[in-house]
C-alpha cells in the first residue's frame, strides 16, 4: 500500500467522522420542528445537541486540512470550482450556529419560534447542499486539462446531484432520531420512536433509487463495481446497519441503534470511495483529466511527515472526543445554563 492510498483511506475515514458526528446534530435541526411541539421539548432537542455540535464540525476543517496538504490540486480545482456552493454552505453554517446560540436569548415565543425556523432550515440545506456536492463528485464536472472546473451552479443542480441531495437529507434526518431517541425520555421519547420507521422508510427508497441511477448512468463506476466485490459488500452491510438500527430502536437499545446508524453511514461513504478510486475527482470533459490519488498528491516526503503526526495526533483527537461524549452520556435535562 502506497502512502497515497494510505492517505486517501484516512482522508475519507475523517469526512466519514464528519458526517456521523456533525451528521446527527444536522438531523436533529432536520426534525426539530416535527418532533418538538412546546418550548420545553424544543429546548430539550437543542440541549441534546448542546454540549457536542461546535466540536463536531472540526472534522469537517480537518478533512479540509488533510485535502489541502494530501492532495492540493484536488483542493483547489473544488474550492475554486465550487466556490458560490461553498459560500452557500458557510451561510448555513452561520445560521445554524446563531440560530442555537440566540434562540434562549429572550422569552418572546415570536423570537424562539422564528430563531427555530432558521435552526431546521440551515440545517437541511447544510445536508442538501453536502449531498448535492456529493452527487456531483460521483457524477463527475466539467474539469480540464489545467484542473479548472468549468460549470454554473445551475449546472450543478442536476437531476441526479438533487436527487442524491434529498437522500442526504433523509439519510441525516433518519440519523438524527436515532440520537434524539437515545436522548430523550418521556412523550418526546415515544414521538421519536414513531418516527423512524417512517423516516427509514423514506431514506431506503431514496437510497435504493440514488444507487440504482448511479449504476446505470455512470459507465465508469459501474465497471468498477461489476469487476470487484468491496463496492457490493459495502452497501449491503450499510442496509444490514440500517435494518439492525431499526430493530435496535424497537428493543428499546438506543445506543446499539445509534452505532448501527453511524456504520450505515460510515459504510455509505466508503461505498462512494470504492466507486471512485482511484480518482477522486472525474472529468466529464475527458477521463485523462481526472485527478487521481497519484496525479493530485503531494510529494512523498510531505505524505510521510502527515502520517508521522497523524499517529501522534489523532490518538489524542479521538480520546478527547471519546472523553466529550462519556462526560455527557445520559439522558438530556434542563438546567438554568441550558440554551
Amino acid at each position: 500500500m502506497t502512502l497515497n492510498e494510505v492517505w486517501f483511506g484516512l482522508f475519507v475515514l475523517i469526512i466519514a467522522g464528519y458526517l456521523i458526528l456533525d451528521g446527527f446534530d444536522m438531523g436533529v435541526g432536520i426534525v426539530h420542528l416535527v418532533v418538538a411541539k412546546s418550548d420545553r421539548e424544543r429546548r430539550l432537542v437543542l440541549n441534546s445537541i448542546g454540549p457536542v455540535w461546535d466540536g463536531n464540525g472540526v472534522w469537517l476543517v480537518l478533512g479540509g486540512g488533510v485535502l489541502f496538504a494530501a492532495f492540493p490540486l484536488v483542493y483547489s480545482s473544488l474550492f475554486s470550482g465550487f466556490y458560490i456552493p461553498f459560500f452557500f454552505v458557510l451561510l448555513v453554517i452561520i445560521l445554524r450556529t446563531a440560530s442555537i446560540e440566540f434562540r434562549s436569548k429572550r422569552p418572546g415565543p415570536r423570537w424562539r419560534r422564528t430563531w427555530d425556523i432558521v435552526f431546521s432550515l440551515s440545517s437541511l440545506g447544510l445536508a442538501f447542499l453536502l449531498g448535492v456536492a456529493f452527487g456531483n463528485i460521483m457524477s463527475g464536472v466539467a474539469l480540464d486539462q489545467n484542473g479548472n472546473i468549468h460549470e454554473s451552479l445551475i449546472d450543478m443542480l442536476s437531476p441526479y446531484a438533487l436527487l442524491v441531495g434529498v437522500t442526504a437529507v433523509a439519510m441525516f434526518g433518519l440519523h438524527g432520531l436515532f440520537y434524539l431517541a437515545m436522548k430523550t425520555e418521556g412523550e418526546l421519547e415515544n414521538r421519536v420512536r414513531r418516527l423512524v420507521p417512517r423516516a427509514g422508510l423514506i431514506f431506503f427508497v431514496l437510497a435504493t433509487a440514488a444507487v440504482l441511477v448511479t449504476e446505470l448512468t455512470d459507465e465508469e463506476i459501474r465497471e468498477r463495481y461489476l469487476d470487484d466485490i468491496w463496492p457490493i459488500v459495502f452497501p449491503a452491510a450499510a442496509l444490514g446497519a440500517l435494518i439492525y438500527g431499526y430493530f435496535m430502536v424497537r428493543a428499546g437499545r438506543d445506543f446499539r441503534a445509534f452505532v448501527a446508524s453511524s456504520a450505515m453511514i460510515a459504510l455509505l461513504l466508503i461505498s462512494g470511495a470504492a466507486g471512485l478510486y482511484p480518482n477522486l475527482l472525474i472529468s466529464s470533459i475527458d477521463e485523462k483529466y481526472n485527478l487521481t490519488i497519484t496525479n493530485s498528491a503531494s510529494q512523498s516526503n510531505t505524505l510521510t511527515v502527515m502520517l508521522v503526526v497523524a499517529i501522534i495526533g489523532m490518538p489524542l483527537v479521538l480520546l478527547y472526543t471519546a472523553g466529550v461524549y462519556y462526560f455527557f452520556r445520559g439522558k438530556v435535562s434542563l438546567e438554568p445554563e441550558s440554551y
